[in-house]
């Protein structure tokens, strides 16, 4: 079970003890990410991420990372579109540490002219690398079709004039703005004692004031066309990525949606795999991919296809899209997809990191939290006709997006 706490200052404290583990994880989370920044700026929250591994008031760079690694930790951080994290691994001995090496990160950087410099170069590498990776490139050009002119349709890194035109004084001010404490979730997962760990984080946060955030930019759906977006490049394979707008994080038919995505493409059992790969050769991956935002979400169909046959697999995936919203799916086809859920569930949060990245992102993006148990039952509770509901509400032909990438310069009247 796990244990909440909030701060006089706004800082809330997760935590949840597992009994038997050698390890704890934890995670420093930011309400901040991509989709909390405009054209100008885009790609601010991830290079600010990579700055605060740089160095710190107690930290050099080496330090930082010497200082984990060197007891067996592991150290790392992300940026999405809600939430900036900041995680650590390591044997549950040193928690102290790594909460140490973590909270100085956050309140104090350095932020340096040089490492700016020089980071930036890393990140337009990093740029460049995704654009050369078409199974990934293909779900931001998705994205740039399902979210026009929206910070949710552009890139997380951020474009090549963007992250060119940040100075030390654009990160400052983002950092003033976001990186406080009212603004902030401390997670941890593993073998410790509540009310201990929850004095170490005061000792440290306590002090700090918290300020006033604004909001991202709410969503518009108002697709009434079905969009295509085509790269033409000589590629190997045909890149997809098809996708619709779906739920968002606390939608009612959540957990159904998700029964849904293990029916279609979740794993080898399911039915785009077994007609677009076993049946027909047209694919070596195919799979499909439920995303969630506050108050969005997307339901992805992704796949790498043969160069001559897009036309064909379209064809097949749409037909298995057009099934399940005809019919109910099979008792036993059913069964195994609820299963296949409770089991992979229950597995991933056998491990302190997985637990702890649970458990925090939910605190960060909606203040709340599930239990295991509370998932599970819910889980049971789905229906197949709430699968048969959800792809009818989903799956509008109007409301279709398709991103690919590859030598279609010739086949560009056929797919429209």
């Amino acid at each position: 079970m796990y244990k909440k706490l909030k701060l006089g200052n706004g800082l809330r404290i997760i935590t949840h003890r597992m009994p038997g583990m050698q390890s704890v994880s934890l995670g420093i989370w930011i309400k901040v990410g991509g989709r909390y920044e405009n054209e100008e700026n885009k790609g601010i929250s991830h290079f600010l991420e990579h700055l605060l591994f740089k160095g710190t008031k107690n930290y050099s760079c080496r330090q930082i990372k010497e200082s984990i690694e060197g007891v067996g930790g592991s150290l790392n951080g992300f940026t999405s579109e809600e939430v900036t994290c900041y995680l650590v691994k390591m044997p549950y001995k040193h928690i102290e540490l790594a909460l140490n090496v973590l909270s100085d990160m956050v309140i104090s950087p350095v932020l340096s002219e040089g490492d700016i410099v020089k980071e930036r170069t890393v990140i337009l590498e990093e740029i460049k690398m995704y654009k050369d990776l078409p199974q990934v490139y293909v779900h931001e050009l998705l994205d740039g079709l399902m979210w026009p002119k929206h910070p949710l349709g552009l890139s997380i890194l951020g474009s090549v004039d963007s992250v060119n035109a940040m100075g030390r004084k654009d990160l400052l001010s983002h950092k003033e703005k976001y990186y406080n404490v009212g603004n902030m979730v401390v997670s941890a997962a593993g073998i410790f004692d509540h009310e201990d760990f929850a004095k170490k984080v005061e000792r440290i946060f306590g002090r700090l004031k918290s300020n006033p955030v604004g909001d991202f930019i709410g969503v518009s759906e108002k697709q009434g066309t079905p969009q295509l977006d085509i790269l033409d490049k000589q590629t190997e394979q045909t890149h997809l990525a098809l996708g619709f707008h779906a739920f968002k994080r606390d939608h009612p038919l959540k957990y159904a949606a998700d029964m849904l995505h293990i029916v279609l493409g979740a794993n080898m059992s399911s039915r785009l795999f077994n007609e677009v790969r076993e049946k027909r050769g047209l694919a070596y991956e195919i799979g499909s991919q439920v995303k969630r935002y506050y108050d969005t979400g997307t339901f992805i169909v992704h796949a790498g296809i043969d160069n001559r046959k897009i036309q064909d697999a379209i064809k097949v995936i749409l037909l298995e899209l057009g099934k399940v919203k005809k019919n109910m799916v099979s008792p036993d086809e059913f069964k195994r997809a609820k299963e296949f859920y409770l089991g992979q569930l229950t597995l991933a949060l056998e491990d302190t990191m997985d637990y702890m990245l649970w458990i925090g992102e939910l605190t960060a993006t909606l203040d709340k939290t599930h239990t295991l148990k509370g998932v599970i039952e819910e889980v049971k509770k789905v229906k197949r006709q709430d699968l048969l509901e959800v792809s009818r509400l989903i799956f509008k032909n109007n409301k279709l997006n398709l991103a690919l990438i590859g030598p279609l310069v010739n086949n560009r009247e056929e797919i429209y």
